[in-house]
């Protein structure tokens, strides 16, 4: 097999949420790319203000940027994509993208729906919404989501990529394996994993990590598939399962090739990108999404907090 290595360059950050709108006051989290003929859609993650009990929620809008000059936005659209679901739906909380793609004349999103527990803070799943009009605006496919909880994988589900390869939809998840108490405070863990549908609708899971963990109780989220060659890339995001919320425990690229979609590799060392010293991306580099472009491949990812501090760029050449 061919030999690989991606040296990445940083190329800035590109949008940060800072009150353009009542519902964009923070937050770029799980940036994906829907390439259009004139410009690049970035669709994301933000958050209004916390309401009066200090609780968040997640909405999903979108910016569009310059196909040769990605530091320049030329729009900055101005509702989000989807409302939030209603009471007692899976997504009555938040709306965050995994995969943008394209079906004959509509676009599928992918996304993951998140619900308030006791307990326990958060749930999620994976829910799909389609539009008719090129991507702007987007209706649930049905208020329940297409992967949740079952007895083999009976915690959260959530972070999806999906491909269409070979008259297969493939789906990339993340899906949760254990709750514990850290420190007076319920943490979660969850890995990668692999299902197929021949609709997009209706899947069949394996069941089992794809991806070798590097630490005890590593968590793997936002996985970012690409064929090259013949052979496919895996980019995902990786972090300590205890005291992760610094620079020294926070999310890392992860990055694992296979030659057939199922035996994966894991080779972090291949694809490097750290850290800057100083600024948003300083403490972590998260929720990668790849792409070919302009004889290049494109990272957009998220920087410190979880994304709190906005998306950036980096890129590198085609191998």
């Amino acid at each position: 097999m061919k030999s690989y290595y991606f040296p990445w360059q940083k190329r800035g950050r590109i949008f940060a949420s800072a009150g353009q709108h009542l519902w964009m006051m923070s937050h770029n989290q799980n940036p994906c790319a829907l390439v259009l003929a004139d410009r690049i859609r970035v669709y994301f993650t933000c958050r209004p203000e916390p309401d009066q009990r200090g609780y968040s929620a997640s909405v999903t809008s979108f910016v569009e940027i310059d196909r040769n000059d990605p530091q320049k936005v030329l729009y900055i659209h101005d509702r989000p994509v989807l409302e939030l679901g209603g009471l007692g739906t899976f997504d009555q909380f938040g709306v965050m993208p995994g995969a943008v793609i394209p079906i004959g004349d509509e676009v599928w999103l992918y996304y993951v729906g998140w619900m308030r527990c006791e307990g326990a803070p958060y749930s999620h799943a994976i829910g799909l919404a389609i539009s008719r009009d090129g991507g702007i605006t987007f209706h649930r496919y049905a208020e329940g989501p297409l992967l949740a909880r079952t007895p083999s994988e009976p915690f959260l589900q959530n972070s999806p990529t999906v491909t269409l390869l070979n008259g297969k939809f493939h789906m990339w998840y993340s899906s949760g394996t254990r709750w514990f108490m850290h420190n007076g405070r319920a943490e979660s863990v969850y890995v990668l994993m692999h299902a197929l549908s021949d609709d997009g609708i209706h899947w069949e899971r394996e069941g089992t990590p794809c991806i070798s963990a590097l630490t005890p109780d590593e968590c793997q989220t936002n996985p970012s598939l690409l064929e090259l060659d013949g052979v496919y890339h895996l980019w995902f995001c990786h972090r300590l399962g205890k005291d992760f919320r610094n620079k020294k425990g926070g999310y890392r690229i992860g990055y694992a090739t296979s030659p057939d979609l199922r035996h994966w590799t894991r080779q972090d060392e291949i694809s490097p990108l750290e850290p800057s010293p100083v600024g948003w991306d300083s403490e972590m580099i998260c929720y990668p999404y790849v792409f070919p472009h302009n004889d290049q491949l494109w990272m957009l990812y998220s920087g410190n907090h979880f994304g709190q501090d906005g998306f950036g760029l980096a890129t590198c050449p085609l191998p």
